[in-house]
Formats: structure tokens, sequence, C-alpha cells
């Protein structure tokens, strides 16, 4: 049995600070998958929610949540949490039951409303979570393990901040291209050394935004996609929701420590880099098959580190792929020419989704000025808290 299911349909809110619920985004990008998808909303049989921690108890029952805001039809609902993964396991989540015969077409939306500036911990006294302690008992905010992450490839790989910079100009320069984008602009290094120090080496432009967003897909069986007149559906051809190996010796978040290797030597592949392999696997591709990759900037050093977990050069010379111009459009494997979460910023359930919603729309060849010539398959990176990977291989 083929593990693929069809994209009828992507739709998403502008990424931004509105000042409205979560829910109001999620019902804009719904609508928007379903009119792009020419499926009318009571012929939807599933529902899958991408959770907010925000916004109060909704956000804790998405799925349902939208179900009720579009109006209740009778459709299965399923909520998944899985911090910045969410996205990617509700797309999972919706793809088990389409191949499980349980429906034949599903919405999958995430949004959010953040905060303005980083993300803090909720309230409360929670010793055992290892997100608490790391701000509470650290003082760990997430921009310091960026500038841990971007210290340690200057000292292991020669990076520099020039280099880091590049990434930002880049995906800015995309962005600008996007309108769906919050930061529409393009940027200079100029202006991204003279941005104030956030977390030495990194500065204000190096670190992306949280924002308000949401983004939403229509998938289906492939029966349903040609009986619904699509014979060359774009196609998922996987999902990947690993979780590390013992003992992970690389930082990751939460946590400030890792796990002894003394007795147990690491796995031969890392956390970040199974994360891909895992996708490659059950996708039957490669990396040198890809056209493109949507890649979770949380920071500009992170983005090039991703260029490594995913297979796109050898460790350590992800600085040289970006130099060379591999990674912008026109290269031989654009990254994040959506614009990245550098041009988004954090819509923390959504932003999994939404790196589909560009694939789709480059592999259809509907990107505008960011389309890559001739795409037909790509791959997105992204990862949770508490070792929630996510990657989706989308194909035509």
């Amino acid at each position: 049995m083929s593990g693929d299911v069809a994209v009828l349909g992507v739709g998403m809110h502008p990424w931004g600070k509105w000042g409205r619920s979560f829910t109001e985004y999620g019902v804009v990008a719904a609508r928007a998958a379903l009119a792009d998808a020419g499926v009318a909303w009571p012929d939807v049989q599933l529902v899958v929610g991408a959770d907010t921690v925000r916004g109060g108890y909704p956000g804790y029952v998405a799925g349902a949540t939208f179900a009720r805001a579009l109006g209740w039809q009778g459709a299965r609902v399923a909520s998944v949490y899985a911090a910045c993964a969410s996205g990617a396991q509700a797309v999972d989540t919706a793809r088990a039951q389409l191949l499980a015969g349980m429906a034949d077409v599903a919405l999958v939306v995430g949004a959010d409303a953040a905060p303005k500036g980083y993300f803090a911990p909720a309230g409360g006294e929670r010793p055992d979570d290892p997100d608490w302690l790391r701000f509470r008992v650290l003082g760990a905010v997430n921009p310091a393990y960026f500038g841990l992450y971007a210290r340690r490839r200057m000292a292991v790989h020669g990076d520099t901040v020039e280099d880091f910079a590049q990434v930002k100009v880049k995906n800015a320069a995309a962005g600008a291209l996007n309108p769906n984008a919050r930061y529409r602009k393009r940027v200079t290094a100029e202006e991204i050394a003279a941005s104030a120090v956030v977390a030495d080496p990194l500065r204000l432009l190096d670190i992306c935004a949280t924002s308000d967003g949401a983004a939403a897909l229509v998938l289906s069986t492939l029966d349903f996609a040609r009986r619904h007149a699509t014979a060359d559906p774009v196609r998922i051809r996987a999902v990947s929701t690993v979780t590390p190996r013992y003992p992970n010796t690389v930082l990751d978040l939460p946590d400030f420590a890792t796990d002894s290797a003394v007795a147990v030597e690491p796995p031969a592949v890392g956390f970040r880099a199974s994360i891909a392999a895992a996708a490659y696997e059950e996708a039957g591709i490669g990396p040198d098959e890809l056209d493109l990759a949507e890649v979770y900037d949380l920071s500009t050093a992170l983005e090039l580190e991703w260029y490594e977990d995913l297979g796109l050069c050898p460790a350590g010379e992800g600085a040289k792929l970006l130099r060379d111009g591999a990674t912008g459009l026109g290269g031989r494997i654009p990254v994040n020419v959506s614009g990245g979460l550098a041009s988004f910023g954090e819509a923390v359930p959504a932003q999994a989704i939404a790196q589909v919603c560009e694939l789709v729309r480059q592999v259809r060849g509907e990107a505008g000025g960011r389309q890559v010539r001739g795409a037909r398959a790509g791959i997105t990176a992204n990862q949770g808290l508490f070792g929630h990977g996510s990657a989706v291989v989308v194909v035509r």
C-alpha cells in the first residue's frame, strides 16, 4: 500500500501581530485551504488541530475549536501538541487516519497568537519540567541557547558572524517576495551588524521574532483526489517524528546538559540528523534528489546546522554551502525560499504546516518571484522541545 496522501489545498493567515485570537487566524487559513482545494466544509471528515498553549482552555482542544468555529458538521477531530513540531505531528495524525481508511478527506490547522518578545515559561512551580528549570534555575532564555550553538560553530567549524548575517540577508530577500511574511523588507549585512547584541555573537536580526499566524492543509487519500479530478496531486510521501537515542551528546532545547557517553557509544547519527534520515528512508529518496528545503531557522547559525543535518553538505561545511550560493534562490538547493522564520517569526503550532504550504506552492509552480525552477521534491525540518522530531517530504 502506498504511504502517500494527496495535498488538495493550502491556506494561510499572514504572520504579524494582529491582536486577535488564534481561532480567528485558524479559520482564515482553513477557509483559504478549502477554497484552494475546491472542497466544501461539510465534506471534510476529519479535523486535526495543532494546539497552542496560549488562549486558555480552547488551546488544548484545537481540533474541536476550529470545527466549532467553522460550524459543527459531525467531522471527527483530533488535537496534537508537540511544541514547535505540533504542525508536523498534526499532519502525521491526519495521514494515519487517511491511510487507515477512517476518512477520505481531512483538514489540518495550526494557529497561534504569540506573546510579545521571547517565549517565557508558564507560571507555577514545576521542578520536574526541564523547560521550567532552565528558565527559572539557569535563567537561560531561548536566545542563550542560540548563542551557544553559534559559538560552537565558530569554535569547531570556523564560522563567522559575517556568515550568520548572510543567512538573514538571503532569507529577508526571499521574505520580501512572500505576501504572507511578517517582515517584507530586504536587509543588509551592515544593518544586521548595527542591530543590538542579544546573545553574543548573535544580534537582534540574527534571531527570529514571535508572531501571530496560521496555516492549513486539506489532505486526502489518493482515491479521493482522483475522484476530485486531480489526476496528478501533490503528495506527502513521508513524515518523520522520531525521538533522540541515548546517549544524546549534543545540547538540545530545553536540556542544558548532555547524556554521559562513558558506558555507551553515542549513536552513529545524532538526533537532528536522524529526523531527516527517517524521512529519506520512508520517502525512498536522498538529499541529492531534493529541489529545495524549508528549515527551522530560529537563529541564523541554526540554519547552517540544518544544512548539515539534512545531508545537504558534510558536517562543518554549512557556511561554505551558503558562501557558494547553493542555498539561495537560483542555487543548487535553495533553503527557506519562503523567507523562513527570519521573515515570519514563530507561530508555534502553525510553522511546520506553513513549511509544507511553501513546498506545495513550489512544486505546483505557484510561488511567483520566489519560484524554484523545476521543483519536484522538497523537505521540511523542524524540532519541538522534549525530543519532538519533525520532517515532511513533499513530492510531485
